[in-house]
């Protein structure tokens, strides 16, 4: 059975760090980009950040750009979202996907459609 488990999120002050944890079971870690996506009540799911299988390609939502860091560890299984100078906007569930490479695609992706598997989610709150 394939899980995605998401862990780090909870309650941050804006302006402070949370990092997201999600660690992948049931499935060749390495043979999967992954992805991290977010929704908040009333707005669509957006995508956030994605890295390609080795780590070395990485892409990010505009409004994420210098504050949010996707990493990975494929010895651990475990792909990473490191966010900083956190925002009230940046409130939402926060959900880790894995996207199986294909050669037809290229690095990573950020159409939420083209992944094949998704995590539960972790709530992010950002206050005042």
């Amino acid at each position: 059975q394939v899980q995605l488990v998401e862990s780090g999120g909870g309650l941050v002050q804006a302006g402070g760090s949370l990092r997201l944890s999600c660690a992948a079971s049931g499935l060749t870690f390495s043979s999967y980009n992954m992805g991290w996506f977010r929704q908040a009540p009333g707005k669509d799911r957006e995508f956030v950040a994605a890295i390609s299988w080795e780590g070395g390609r990485m892409d990010y939502q505009d409004s994420v750009k210098g504050r949010f860091a996707i990493s990975r560890e494929n010895a651990k299984n475990t792909v990473y979202l490191q966010m900083n100078s956190l925002r009230l906007e940046d409130t939402a569930v926060y959900f880790c996907a894995a996207d199986r490479i294909r050669l037809s695609r290229s690095w990573v992706t950020r159409n939420p459609d083209d992944y094949d598997y998704w995590g539960q989610g972790t709530q992010v709150t950002v206050s005042s």
